[in-house]
């Protein structure tokens, strides 16, 4: 990417939403500008994990403020990121399909360890980079509204990963109602972290790691307050926090505490945070951690500066662990994957070579994905072997993938043989019904399990509603099966407002 390339990264947080622009600088990415806007959507999530519209109107709020300073900026420089209260909210979908008009972006919805790798990625970039430091084994600690993230990593490679329920904003909701301090409170607060926190003893144990790190909200704020104390800056000890917890008991509730260093927008869930960080140094047996520069956010800028090649390796490599660990048929895989990709090619000439960040590039690049997988639930059940595989696909931890596009190659899998009024709204969009009828095909052409004869089968999609599958004139003579499944898959489709049409099948 050249120099002085723009990039942006919006981390649409529990407790805050954020916007980072960089510049590109010899392969380093320096801070151009940067906002926040607390919006607090952590704790708009109503007893049915629905946001309420109060909730959402402050999101979209912020995202339109955003928008507007993203204006001029291409798809390729811009990625937008949500984490825990996303991945609760039953009506996410909702909030999301108005959010991502008004920020003019794309807006991923990414899984707890995805969120902790970002992480991970953000922190290490930020780090002064020795061959000390390339040795050096981290701990990394992030501690979100919603959500806190552990990681384990050396170098710039994150090897453990894992993201708790519990946060700043939960915790304060929970147990510091009205923004009261009381020592009950804070006992009762960690106890039920150290709860949540508990797996990681025997995961994070300190001879795993020689420095802690932690990042972004909680950890920077206690840092600020700790420093303006009179402490080392960039520090905090355990005795550090005891302090704060007495000057935040002494004030009593959030309205009456003054404490320098302290933002106004922190006060409301310090406590909450708090007592979440005093639970991990109790845990994990830590008498200090260091702050670190590096959060989500930058994680996402680099991971744009190096999409092209690491991401797409990272995802290729996720797809090929999964097809590997439900022992998939390769060669059938294989054999669907460059069908169906040759198919989606004569559909959309322009995604033929195209670069994996082209939007035809990226469409291709998921039909070969859906077609790898498609098999993946076969040993549970052959029969509903589709059925499971979407579920799968909707509930594993891919490394590289948002959770939305985690879901769109569940509902290629689901849909790529039996009935579709399954997929319900998915068959509105016109992008993924080419990508799905290409599959289907494929699918049918490689029933044999052998390679297909496609010489003289030509696809065509003369109208957005209507596609036309040709064949030469004695491809149904020589392959009477594959012609009347084909035939079969015209009438699936009348029942979709979708029409498939053969010509000489």
């Amino acid at each position: 990417m050249q120099n002085g390339t723009r990039l942006a990264a919006v981390d649409l947080g529990s407790n805050s939403y954020r916007l980072e622009i960089g510049r590109v600088d010899h392969g380093q990415i320096h801070r151009a500008e940067y906002l926040k806007e607390t919006v607090r959507q952590g704790n708009g999530l109503d007893g049915a994990r629905n946001l309420t519209p109060e909730a959402m109107q402050r999101g979209w709020d912020a995202l339109a403020r955003f928008g507007e300073r993203l204006a001029g900026f291409k798809r390729s420089q811009v990625r937008a990121v949500a984490t825990q209260t996303l991945r609760e909210a039953r009506n996410r979908d909702e909030f999301l399909l108005r959010a991502r008009t008004i920020l003019g972006f794309n807006i991923d919805v990414i899984p707890g360890r995805e969120e902790a790798r970002l992480i991970y990625q953000g922190v290490a970039h930020m780090l002064p980079h020795t061959d000390a430091s390339n040795r050096e084994r981290r701990l990394v600690v992030d501690i979100g509204g919603r959500s806190t993230e552990l990681i384990i990593g050396q170098a710039l490679e994150a090897k453990v990963m894992e993201s708790y329920r519990v946060g700043s904003v939960a915790w304060s909701m929970k147990h510091f109602p009205e923004g009261q301090f009381t020592t009950a409170a804070f006992r009762a607060a960690e106890v039920a972290a150290k709860a949540v926190l508990d797996d990681a003893l025997t995961t994070y144990v300190p001879d795993l790691w020689d420095v802690a790190y932690g990042a972004s909200g909680t950890i920077g704020a206690v840092g600020d307050v700790l420093a303006a104390a009179g402490g080392e800056p960039g520090l905090i000890t355990r005795d550090g926090l005891e302090w704060l917890v007495e000057r935040l008991l002494k004030a009593g509730s959030a309205d009456r505490l003054r404490i320098e260093g302290m933002r106004e927008d922190r006060k409301a869930v310090i406590g909450g945070g708090v007592s979440v960080l005093r639970a991990v140094f109790d845990l994990l047996e830590l008498e200090e951690m260091r702050v670190a520069q590096g959060a989500l956010r930058h994680g996402v800028l680099y991971e744009l500066l190096e999409r092209d090649e690491s991401v797409a390796d990272l995802r290729t490599t996720t797809v090929a662990r999964l097809a590997s660990r439900f022992a998939v048929d390769m060669a059938q895989a294989r054999r669907v994957s460059d069908t169906a990709a040759i198919l989606y090619q004569q559909l959309e000439p322009a995604s033929r070579g195209a670069a994996t960040t082209s939007r035809p590039g990226r469409n291709l690049r998921k039909i070969g994905w859906a077609a790898q997988l498609h098999e993946i639930g076969i040993h549970i059940s052959h029969s509903d072997y589709h059925k499971h595989g979407a579920y799968i696909l909707d509930n594993t931890d891919a490394p590289g993938f948002a959770l939305n596009e985690m879901h769109w190659l569940s509902q290629l899998v689901l849909g790529h043989r039996g009935k579709l009024r399954k997929l319900g709204a998915m068959l509105d969009d016109e992008t993924f019904v080419g990508q799905l009828l290409a599959l289907r095909l494929a699918v049918i052409l490689c029933h044999a399990r052998r390679d297909p004869d496609l010489e003289g089968l030509r696809l065509a999609r003369p109208d957005t509603r209507l596609f036309v599958l040709g064949c030469r004139r004695d491809w149904a003579d020589i392959y009477p099966q594959s012609a009347h499944l084909l035939r079969e898959e015209t009438l699936a489709w009348q029942k979709t407002g979708v029409r498939l049409e053969l010509e000489d099948c």
